[in-house]
This record gives C-alpha cells, sequence and structure tokens, in this order.
C-alpha cells in the first residue's frame, strides 16, 4: 500500500509540474481531465466589453482549444480558400501573433460537417516542443516545432479515409512517455492507436482498433501505477499500456461513434463515457475484474466530454441540459435546462464549472450535488466549438463573431 501511495504520488507531481508556470500543455489540461490545479482561479463574469484583457482576430477556422506553454499560446487553423493548415503562436501577454508556421499546403478533404473544421485537434507538447495532429492527403499527419515555431519534424501517423461518412476529423494528439498518441478510427485497414517518438517522429508502437468510424481522443490515465490510455467507440470500451499499446482490457459498451475523452476514478474503481451514434449513452465501466457496466442512462454527451470531481459526474448533453449524477451509483442528483447545443467540453476551476455552448454563451455554475446552483452567464460571439483554458487568473477562450456574413474567430485572455 505504501508503494502503491509513492507511484501515485510521483504521478501527481509529474503532470501538476507543468501547472506551477500555469502551463496547459494538451487536451484536457495537466492531469488529464479538465481540472484547473488546486488554488487556480478563474473569472466567473464577463462580456464583450468587459473583463477582457485582450482580443485578437484569429486567421482563418479552427475548433482546437488553446494549448499554452510558458509565455505562449498555440492553436491550429486552416484557411480553405488558400488550402492551408497552420499552427498559431500567440504572445500570452498581449494577444499578439507571433507567428503563423506552416503544416500543410493543399491535401483538404473534399467534404467534411458543417460543424467541423480542418483545425479541430487541439496542440499537445511536452514543455519542449509542439505537436500539431491535421487530417491531409487522406491520412494523420504529426508535425513537431520547436516552441518559437520551427518545424523539427512531419510524420505521417496512420491513415484516414472514411467511405460512409466524410465528417472530417476530430481526435486530439496525447503525450505520454516520450511519445505522440494519435487514434485514427474509421472504415478502413488503418484504423488504429499509433505512437510516434516525440524527438524524431519515429514510430515507437501501432496497436489496430476497430474499423468503424469514431473520433474520441485517448484518455491518458494512471491506475494501479501504470500509464493507461482509456477508448471509448466501436461498441466497446478499452485500455491500452501506453508505453507499448499492449491491449489491457476490452468489455462491451459504448456505441458506434463517440468523439468525448473518457474520465476515471480510481478511488471508485471506475471510468465513464458517454456519446453516441446512433445509440445515446452515458455509463460507468469497472476498472478491474470483470469490467462490467456499472450503470447506464440514454444521456448523450456526443462531442462534449464528461467532467468528474468529489464522486459526482457533471455533464451537458446534447438537448443543452446540464446533470449530476452519484458517479458510484449513477442516481440523478440534480438537472437544469441551459439551452443551445455543446460541442466544448466542461472545464473545473476553484469549485466552479464552466459550459459554453455552440450559441457562444458560457454557463457558470457550482460543482455541488446538493442542487444546482448557477453564478452567471457570459456571451461572447455568436459560436464557440473550442473549450477555454485557464491559466494564471484568466481564461483564454477561441470563439466566433459572424460578421458581414462571414464568420471571424477571436482568442481572448478573459480576466484583468
Amino acid at each position: 500500500m505504501f508503494a502503491r501511495s509513492l507511484v501515485a504520488a510521483a504521478w501527481v507531481c509529474l503532470f501538476t509540474y507543468p501547472a506551477a508556470g500555469q502551463d496547459w500543455l494538451q487536451w484536457r489540461g495537466p492531469t488529464g481531465d479538465n481540472h484547473a490545479p488546486p488554488g487556480a482561479t478563474a473569472p466567473a463574469e464577463w462580456s464583450a466589453t468587459e473583463n477582457l484583457a485582450w482580443r485578437t482576430p484569429v486567421p482563418g477556422r479552427g475548433h482546437s482549444s488553446p494549448t499554452i506553454v510558458g509565455d505562449r499560446i498555440y492553436l491550429t487553423t486552416a484557411d480553405e480558400s488558400a488550402e492551408t493548415q497552420s499552427l498559431l503562436i500567440f504572445d500570452k501577454a498581449s494577444g499578439e501573433l507571433l507567428r503563423d508556421a506552416p503544416a500543410h499546403r493543399g491535401g483538404l478533404p473534399e467534404q467534411i460537417h458543417g460543424n467541423n473544421t480542418h483545425a479541430s485537434p487541439t496542440v499537445a507538447s511536452d514543455g519542449e516542443r509542439v505537436f500539431a495532429l491535421l487530417l491531409n492527403s487522406d491520412a494523420a499527419y504529426v508535425t513537431a516545432y520547436t516552441l518559437d515555431g520551427e518545424r523539427l519534424w512531419q510524420a505521417r501517423a496512420g491513415g484516414f479515409d472514411p467511405q460512409q461518412y466524410q465528417f472530417g476529423f476530430g481526435s486530439s494528439p496525447r503525450v505520454v512517455g516520450g511519445k505522440v498518441v494519435v487514434a485514427t478510427e474509421y472504415d478502413g485497414p488503418e484504423s488504429g492507436l499509433y505512437a510516434l517518438d516525440t524527438r524524431t517522429g519515429e514510430p515507437a508502437w501501432t496497436r489496430p482498433r476497430p474499423d468503424g468510424l469514431s473520433y474520441s481522443s485517448p484518455a491518458v490515465a494512471q491506475i494501479g501505477g501504470r500509464a493507461q490510455l482509456l477508448m471509448s467507440g466501436n461498441g466497446r470500451l478499452a485500455a491500452y499500456d501506453a508505453s507499448t499499446g499492449e491491449p489491457l482490457w476490452e468489455t462491451p459498451g459504448s456505441s458506434r461513434a463517440t468523439c468525448g475523452t473518457m474520465v476515471w476514478d480510481e478511488s471508485l474503481g471506475l471510468a465513464f463515457a458517454s456519446g453516441g451514434y446512433p445509440n445515446p449513452f452515458t455509463l460507468a465501466v469497472e476498472l478491474d475484474g470483470d469490467h462490467d457496466i456499472v450503470w447506464q442512462n440514454s444521456v448523450k454527451c456526443y462531442e462534449q466530454s464528461l467532467l468528474l470531481s468529489d464522486g459526482y459526474l457533471y455533464a451537458t448533453s446534447d438537448r443543452g441540459t446540464a446533470y449530476c449524477w452519484d458517479a458510484r451509483t449513477g442516481r440523478e442528483m440534480w438537472k437544469q435546462r441551459l439551452g443551445g447545443a455543446f460541442s466544448s467540453s466542461p472545464l473545473l476551476v476553484d469549485g466552479k464549472v464552466y459550459a459554453t455552448n455552440e450559441g457562444g454563451t458560457t454557463y457558470v455554475f457550482r460543482a455541488t450535488p446538493d442542487r444546482f446552483i448557477g453564478v452567471a452567464e457570459n456571451q461572447l460571439g455568436d459560436s464557440a466549438f473550442a473549450t477555454p483554458t485557464p491559466s494564471g487568473g484568466r481564461l483564454y477562450h477561441r470563439y466566433g463573431v459572424t460578421e458581414g456574413g462571414r464568420r471571424q474567430e477571436y482568442l481572448v485572455a478573459i480576466g484583468e
């Protein structure tokens, strides 16, 4: 037990060290669960004219959420008319666009879902390099850059050429143990998990996934002293060893297609997933034993991920309702109609949940199972798909405004 506690403490130190500098190195943050570090704060109220430190136009279009390394912010973007995909680097203090570093010219998919973009995956970083994952020429490519935006390498991870639905790509890369892990799940022969060496881009390991179309990003979880990758989608739930890609377990569950990233609680011995197409679900699965489904309901959180805090599961459904469930039993503690559709995932900062709908409204409410306690409703623009990123007492947020019949995106620093 003591040895296991030491391992757990080491894992916490590994993931929370960057947060001491207020870094947010990849999708879902330093602990992989969309929790801001202990002691972090963020504004609860703002508008287009109040409590904004700066606002900067973002060229092109994308849904990637802000990644923060030191004094810089990283996004990806795509310009369909120019057929380019790029890495953007902004100054965190002023919002100045420092660099537009091309990743691809040409090679964009001919078809894509109207709510998707050619730059939806969030940038990942190991603190020394940044990694942009983009769908191009019917494959998932990772481009590695220095923190200044100089290209280091570009590598093809795996194919992604769906035949049934051409909706584009959505899974974000994950950095763990010196590797960049990429999921490419589609109805073709290269559907799989791919790990690339962060220094060279050389393949580290590959594991096949079912040949069905799904979009979830792997969850990086420390369970039983081992870094694991949790995946939902294609009718099953599964875990893989993050170092080798070795399958650890698999059990029936999920739906055909999911987009959200799984969450977990080792103390409860449970992991949680939601989706999907064609059957909506939210469920809890055992992390050990027979990996049975412990509870399940029909609430659908398709693109947005779940949020777990202090033994309770919070969600914003596709139908615009916020939920709180007892994570152990699935008992509904409360539900509250918010409004609008959701693609952005809920974020936890200082005991408050921040949930942004596709119309640009961010709802702030208390993370408490007692009852729904609303704090604020904040409007920016008229569209939002990215998830806000907390750092240094501020929120960094990507949103859009329809101006003159076209959508202009902005990156904004919320807070004085």
